[in-house]
């Protein structure tokens, strides 16, 4: 600026300087050329200011516009750094201003989302008040319904549940008399020709009418005790009866304890043994029973109720593995037993124990009602089992001890125990079972059986489970058992069941002489007397005395039945279950060939059954 303002008073004071000495040679050109024609007296002038005053004048004015221009530049600095300071003051206001609002924004959003918590809150109180409404009120429903309609009783922390109970009325009636009840003793089917089979029979019993208790309570977080009874009416007392009033005994079916912890299981008691086919897993209650209205069910299907003491684990409810001590028995030996020995198996029962040592009712000896074989251990039984969407599977395996005590004198014109010794023979055999749902479930296909030796006993017709060699040791016999079935659920309220099963046992026999055997199925044993009808016996010769054929060794080789069943639920609802069941069956005894004709037995048999189940 100030550089400006120098050049600025350089050109004024040459513009000065050049208009001066302009007019003085103008004065002096003009003075020299003019002609002296007239001489004139000129008027006198002031004189003019000399160029030095001039210019000094113009230096003073000069100096006073610079000293202005200086006073308006340090006015222009001042105003420049004021409003710099008044800038800066802004700026810092500014700066402020915007913290200041940033703080605000800050403030806003931690009150908007105050305000969105708030109102979440609000939102969830409103929500929970409304599902804690909902769970009063189902609630209340609960309790209400626990006192007027419970489904369990409680008890000192445990909860009692009868569900399972149920009372029958049901009616039997065969084309063969068997004397049996609604029950058929499958082994003992009155061959063709024997006197019973040519008699029909007709049955009504309340009977299998059922009564169950489960009790259940949290002794902790995991773990969980159970006890369950089921008990019916199919027992039978030394002086049962139905001459007036039917006087038969409470019979136990189920009575067993249990202690579950996470997927561990221990059980012990009375209890369906572990070769029966579950529902699911390996879990008791879940047993897969054919729905049969013959408390016996069917031939082939695989199964006892017995004491056992089991331990099951559960890997994820979809693999199970389980093993099992089972109360023994030997059933009776079958076959032609060896007439030079005797041999010891157990006992007709005690009365001074638990066991009846009492005769047949009506017979005047002393015949015995059971026999108790004398074990050497219990059977063991492992099983395997999984569930899937495709169907339930399960494999056992059973491992069976047979012992009995050999007398070689005991048939001696003099008896005698000399020599006489214990032998033991080890059996057992595999099984399974797989059912499948088809159609949607509307339909379930299931197979089972088991094969090996010295196992008839856990088939349903309980044939025999040994023989005997010529020396008396025992000769474990081949068996099987299989069957099949169709459950077809036609309707939610309609069932119908098909069944086809067998049991058999194969031949074992040991020649003596050409013509001569010991054991089971011999082809040289007579079957000659199993076409003519016996007398029945006459003592007492009071009627109720049927025989079988003379001369008929009739070793059973196999029971066979097929058997429909339909249920219909009339009712089925909180007040329990109204139900109607029908069955047919047709059942064939096949006798292991011999010397003269084969026979076999034969029976068409229907049952009906109208039961009120417990809710």
């Amino acid at each position: 600026m100030k550089n400006e303002l120098k050049t600025l008073a350089t050109l004024a004071l040459v513009s000065a300087l050049s208009a001066g000495l302009a007019q003085t040679t103008a004065t002096d050109t003009k003075s020299t050329s003019s002609p002296a024609h007239k001489r004139t007296t000129a008027r006198k002038t002031p004189p003019k200011p000399s160029v030095e005053s001039q210019i000094q004048g113009l230096r003073e004015e000069m100096q006073t516009q610079i000293q202005q221009l200086r006073q308006q530049l340090n006015d222009r600095d001042q105003q420049l750094q004021q409003a710099q300071q008044a800038a800066a003051a802004a700026q810092a206001a500014a700066a402020q201003a915007q913290q200041q609002a940033a703080q605000q924004s800050d403030t806003l959003t931690q009150n908007t989302q105050a305000v969105n918590n708030l109102q979440g809150a609000v939102t969830d109180l409103k929500t929970n008040n409304v599902s804690l409404a909902t769970t009063v009120q189902a609630e209340q429903e609960k309790v209400q319904k626990q006192i007027g309609n419970p489904d369990t009783i409680h008890y000192k922390g445990i909860t009692l549940s009868p569900t399972g109970s149920y009372l029958a009325g049901e009616t039997v009636y065969r084309n063969r008399a068997t004397g049996g009840d609604i029950a058929t003793a499958f082994s003992a089917l009155p061959l063709e020709n024997s006197d019973a089979a040519k008699l029909t029979e007709f049955y009504g019993s309340g009977r299998q009418s059922r009564v169950a208790m489960l009790a259940e309570g949290k002794a902790s977080d995991d773990l969980t005790l159970r006890g369950y009874y089921e008990a019916d009416w199919l027992g039978t007392g030394v002086t049962s009866n139905n001459n007036e009033s039917n006087s038969y005994v409470l019979r136990q079916r189920q009575l067993w304890a249990q202690a579950q912890r996470g997927s561990l299981y221990f059980t012990g008691g009375q209890q369906w043994s572990m070769a029966t086919e579950f529902g699911r897993g390996m879990l008791n209650r879940t047993e897969l029973t054919p729905q049969t209205i013959d408390p016996n069910y069917v031939p082939g299907f695989v199964w006892e109720r017995q004491y056992s003491f089991r331990v099951v684990k559960s890997f994820n409810d979809k693999f199970w593995a389980g093993v099992s001590l089972e109360n023994p028995q030997t059933l009776s030996l079958g076959g032609t037993l060896p007439s030079n020995i005797v041999v010891l198996l157990g006992s007709a029962g005690n009365n001074g124990g638990l066991y009846n040592g009492s005769g047949a009712p009506g017979a005047s000896s002393s015949g015995n009602v059971a026999s108790y074989s004398f074990n050497l251990a219990p059977d063991i039984i492992a099983k395997v089992a999984a569930d899937s969407p495709f169907g339930h599977y399960e494999l056992f395996g059973i491992a069976r001890f047979f012992r009995d005590r050999i007398y070689p004198n005991g048939e001696a014109k003099v008896p005698s125990s000399v020599g006489a010794y214990n032998s033991s023979e080890v059996g057992g055999g595999i099984g399974g079972s797989l059912r499948v749902p088809v159609l949607a479930k509307h339909l379930d296909l299931g197979v089972k059986g088991l094969w090996g030796d010295g196992i008839s006993r856990y088939g349903d017709s309980t044939l025999s489970d040994a023989t005997l060699e010529p020396d008396g040791t025992l000769a474990l016999l081949h068996g099987f058992s299989a069957l099949g079935t169709a459950e077809w659920h036609a309707t939610p309220r309609l069932d119908i069941d098909f069944n086809y099963g067998g049991d058999g046992v194969f031949r074992r026999y040991f020649l003596t002489s050409p013509t001569a055997a010991v054991g089971y199925g011999s082809y040289t044993y007579s079957n000659k007397g199993c076409g003519t009808e016996p007398v029945p016996g006459t003592t007492p010769t009071n009627g109720f005395t049927p025989a079988t054929p003379g001369t008929c060794a009739a070793n059973t080789k196999d029971v066979q039945e097929a058997t429909v069943s339909i249920w219909y639920d009339y009712y089925r609802g909180p007040a329990g279950r109204l139900r109607q069941g029908v069955q047919y069956a047709y059942a064939v005894r096949n006798i292991w060939s011999g010397i003269g004709a084969t026979p076999k037995a034969t029976d068409a048999m229907v049952w009906t059954s109208f039961r009120y189940y417990l809710p």
